[in-house]
C-alpha cells in the first residue's frame, strides 16, 4: 500500500489538529467533497485514520494497527531505512533484533554480512536470518504472540538481560515531538527496554508516519538512542530535541 500525496498529507493535518472536516479538505486540497471522503475511507479501512461524523481524527492510542497491513505499508520506505542501518552494521557484529516490520526489513538487509550473532525476540527475523549459515541466530524464550510472531514476557526479558551486545535495533510505535518513545504494549515495551540497557549502542529504525503518532505506553526518550534511521527529515521540533539528546538521525537514500 502506497499512500498519495494528498493522502499523506490529510495524515499530517491530523496529527496537528486531531481532527480534520470534509468540507474543508476539498477547499484546501481544490477537489470534491466526494475524493476527499473516499481518501478518509481508504485511511481508516486501513486503520490509519479513525472515522467520525464529518470528518476523521486520529486512530486510538491503545491498540496499534493491524499487523498485516503494517507489513504493506511504506514497504519501500522501509526497505531504504533498513539498507540505511545494516550499512551501519559490521561483518562479526553481535545484535538484538526487536518486533516490528521495519525490523523484519532491518533482517532481509543483513543477508548480505557474514559472521553476525544475532538475539531476537522475533520469530520472523529469526527465520529469514536462519538462512545463513554463518550466522548464529538465538531466540528468546517467552510468549508467542499469534498475530506477529513476537515474543515478549518476563522470560523474554531476562534472556535478553543475559547478554551485551555491539548494537540494539528497535523499532517504535510512536514518536512524540518533545523526544518521548512511545508504544502499545506495556509486555513489548519493557523487553525493548531491556534491549536498550543491554546494548551498547541501539538504533530505532521508524517511518516517518510514526513521528507525533501517539500510543499510550512509554518506552523511553530519544536520549536513549544512539542515532535514528528514517525516510524523511523528522519535524524541526523533534530534531532539535535529537541535537540537543546528542542522537544521529540518518535519512534513508532517495528520501
Amino acid at each position: 500500500m502506497q499512500l498519495n500525496a494528498r493522502q499523506q498529507n490529510i495524515i499530517d493535518m491530523v496529527k496537528r489538529q486531531g481532527f480534520v472536516s470534509i468540507e474543508p479538505l476539498a477547499h484546501v486540497f481544490d477537489v470534491t467533497p466526494q475524493t476527499v471522503r473516499r481518501d478518509i475511507n481508504f485511511l481508516c479501512d486501513n486503520e490509519l485514520l479513525q472515522r467520525y461524523h464529518g470528518g476523521a481524527g486520529l486512530p486510538t492510542s491503545t491498540e496499534n494497527v493491524d499487523y498485516s497491513t503494517r507489513q504493506n505499508l511504506l514497504h519501500e520506505e522501509k526497505q531504504g531505512i533498513a539498507a540505511s542501518v545494516a550499512a551501519q552494521i559490521p561483518d562479526n557484529a553481535s545484535l538484538f533484533i526487536n518486533i516490528g516490520t521495519t525490523n523484519e526489513e532491518v533482517a532481509r538487509a543483513l543477508l548480505g554480512h557474514s559472521g553476525l550473532r544475532i538475539i531476537t525476540n522475533n520469530l520472523n527475523v529469526a527465520h529469514t536470518l536462519s538462512a545463513r549459515g554463518d550466522f548464529e541466530v538465538i531466540v528468546a524464550g517467552g510468549v508467542v504472540r499469534s498475530r506477529d510472531r513476537g515474543i515478549v514476557g518476563e522470560a523474554t526479558m531476562d534472556f535478553i538481560g543475559q547478554f551485551k551486545v555491539d548494537f540494539g535495533i528497535i523499532g517504535i510505535s510512536g514518536i512524540d515531538l518533545d523526544g518521548t518513545l512511545l508504544d502499545f504494549d506495556y509486555r513489548e515495551v519493557r523487553v525493548a527496554q531491556t534491549i536498550i540497557k543491554h546494548s551498547r549502542r541501539v538504533y530505532l529504525v521508524t517511518d516517518h508516519s510514526k513521528f507525533g503518532r501517539n500510543a499510550m505506553v512509554r518506552l523511553g526518550d530519544i536520549s536513549e538512542i544512539s542515532a535514528i534511521f528514517t525516510d524523511q527529515q523528522p519535524p524541526p521540533e523533534f530534531t532539535e530535541v535529537a541535537d540537543a539528546a546528542g542522537t544521529a538521525i540518518h535519512i534513508a537514500q532517495g528520501n
